[in-house]
């Protein structure tokens, strides 16, 4: 006799943590790659790090398709327009990490043309610290937005976008 067996004929669970838990391990990433923490933001996808285990694997191309957006490097004033206009495109929910000091503080560049931290232009949820970071901060990060996800309530987004009504024809 199995373990099937002795399993009820249905299970009762509330929606929001089963939600909040497919969001949590199927984060399609947008690669925002301005500068140098691009090699870093690579390696964190190599099989010694390896981004697949957290749900974060293939880097998707278009912000239509993707929830997660990383920033990673300097984002300069002339770019910042473009950035916005990228965050505007994903869909509800999404969400932004900073990837290293630049995206987050503008790092050592404090002149006229570089943008003083990216929360400057969009809201961010997590900041990544480092110059460039290293593959276990960008790691860590990843795990701190899924805590984050995990405790997000599902009517957040479902009383921002609510389902389309289909008018009855007589």
């Amino acid at each position: 006799m199995g373990i099937e067996q002795r399993l009820p004929a249905y299970v009762t669970s509330k929606l929001q943590p089963a939600i909040n838990w497919a969001r949590k391990f199927s984060l399609f990433q947008y690669p925002f790659v301005t500068a140098c923490c691009g090699m870093e933001y690579m390696s964190v996808s190599c099989g010694r790090y390896d981004i697949a285990r957290f749900g974060a694997e293939i880097p998707r191309f278009s912000p239509r398709q993707s929830d997660l957006l990383f920033v990673v490097g300097t984002v300069n004033h002339k770019l910042a327009p473009f950035l916005r206009r990228v965050w505007e495109q994903m869909a509800d929910p999404k969400w932004v990490i900073a990837f290293g000091v630049c995206a987050s503080t503008g790092g050592f560049y404090d002149n006229y043309a570089t943008v003083q931290g990216i929360d400057k232009i969009i809201p961010v949820d997590v900041y990544i610290p480092g110059c460039p970071p290293r593959p276990e901060q960008v790691l860590d990060g990843l795990m701190k937005l899924q805590k984050k996800i995990e405790g997000e309530p599902f009517e957040k987004y479902y009383r921002q976008n609510p389902p389309l009504e289909l008018e009855e024809k007589p």
